[in-house]
Order: C-alpha cells, then sequence, then structure tokens
C-alpha cells in the first residue's frame, strides 16, 4: 500500500488521517500533516451517515461578536488643499512625502486632487508627517440634516422630481 500524499510504500500499519479536510491513508511520517482519525471515529463512519452528521454538528459554531463603530470624527472639507499647502510649506515633494509616510506617490496626487479621500489610516500618517490636522468632530447640525424621515409608500419618479424642485415631502397620492 502507498502513502496518499507522499506516494512512498507504507511499511507497518498504513493511518487515517484528516489532512485539509480530506480523510487520507498515509504513512506515519505525512500523519504529522493533519490530525490522525482514531479507529472509533473510522467505524462510525462505517456504521451509518446519520451518526457522523450528528458528530459534526455537535461542535459549537463560533461567533464572532458584532462591533458597533459609531463615527465621531470627519476629514476636514478642502482637505485635498490644506495637504498640499501644508506639504510644500515643508518644502517636500510628492515623492518625499509619499516616501516619509509610506505611500506610492500616485496616492499623494490623488488625495491633493481630491480625487480620493483617505482612510483613517492615510489621515494619521499625513497629520503626523505634515503636523497638520485633518480631522474634525462631526457636528450636531450635519447629523440632523443627514436623518431623513423614511417615506410611508415608495416614491416615484414624479415624486423625486417634485422633491428637488420644492425640498418637502410630495402630496399623498391615491392607490390604483
Amino acid at each position: 500500500m502507498r502513502c496518499e500524499v507522499c506516494g512512498r510504500k507504507i511499511h507497518g500499519n498504513p493511518l487515517t488521517a484528516e489532512i485539509e479536510g480530506a480523510r487520507l491513508t498515509v504513512c506515519t511520517e505525512c500523519s504529522k500533516h493533519g490530525r490522525i482519525v482514531p479507529r472509533e471515529e473510522m467505524k462510525l463512519k462505517a456504521t451509518s451517515p446519520n451518526q457522523k452528521a450528528k458528530l459534526i454538528t455537535t461542535v459549537p459554531a463560533r461567533k464572532k461578536p458584532e462591533a458597533k463603530v459609531e463615527i465621531t470624527q470627519e476629514v476636514v472639507e478642502g482637505y485635498p488643499l490644506k495637504i498640499r499647502q501644508a506639504r510644500e510649506k515643508l518644502g517636500l515633494s510628492h515623492e518625499d512625502l509619499a516616501k516619509k509616510i509610506n505611500e506610492k506617490e500616485s496616492v499623494i496626487r490623488k488625495l491633493e486632487t481630491g480625487k480620493i479621500e483617505p482612510n483613517d489610516m492615510l489621515v494619521t500618517k499625513l497629520e503626523h508627517a505634515l503636523k497638520i490636522k485633518l480631522l474634525t468632530p462631526i457636528s450636531q447640525e450635519e447629523g440632523k440634516k443627514e436623518t431623513l424621515k423614511p417615506p410611508s409608500r415608495e416614491l416615484t419618479l414624479g415624486d423625486l422630481i417634485q422633491l428637488g424642485k420644492k425640498g418637502e415631502e410630495p402630496a399623498k397620492r391615491k392607490p390604483s
């Protein structure tokens, strides 16, 4: 008999091992790469597929705790100009700043043109390297603007046009 992992001839008793989810007949050396399946478990498999299913389902599933993150800060308006002015004030080129914060030069150029908004990690790097503040607390007024009253029915294209013109909720329609 040959080992299903290395292909060498198995001297002595072959072992059954579970390697990456597959049950294989292996030599002693290759059995180290997985979990050796005891003979009792092999008999259980041979007697009934239902018993095997019960064995698998007894393992409790671990759920990751859901992290609730509340966003309290946002990137300042006009961050592209602020970054460019701070970089020029320090006499750094795009390449120099990129090397200093361990980012690509293209990322610096895109930030300064406003094509991308920096993530938290990049904001931290930029604030430290350029000695500027890019994060501000979110004001309560802006939070109120973003909170919209959920519509009691689906909006139509006409409703959206009226909303754009008036800035108020459209009159209720009769259902058809």
